[in-house]
């Protein structure tokens, strides 16, 4: 199944097409962008292809706190000197 929905800026048609997949998921591809996202629903799908699409062409994220890497493990300052060329890479790094 597909559909044509808004024009882009540039004037070309937006191609989405959506694929039930086996597992009963939906896969939605934007055609003309070459991106793609997956859904419990059709909905889904198609809501997570929009932010997919705001990431990447858009404002669609921010770079993450000192507070909101720290929670997920990552100690801000460490990652900051490893970027910078100082201290022991990580071995899925070398």
């Amino acid at each position: 199944m597909s559909a044509e929905t808004d024009r882009r800026p540039n004037g070309d048609r937006q191609r989405i097409t959506l694929t039930e997949e086996e597992d009963g998921r939906w896969t939605a591809h934007d055609d003309s962008r070459g991106l793609t996202a997956i859904g419990d629903t059709r909905h889904d799908a198609l809501d997570a292809l929009d932010e997919v699409i705001d990431a990447v062409e858009g404002d669609g994220g921010r770079p993450p706190t000192d507070e909101e890497l720290r929670e997920v493990g990552i100690d801000p300052e460490e990652n900051r000197r490893r970027g910078e060329g100082e201290g022991e890479l990580p071995d899925v790094l070398k």
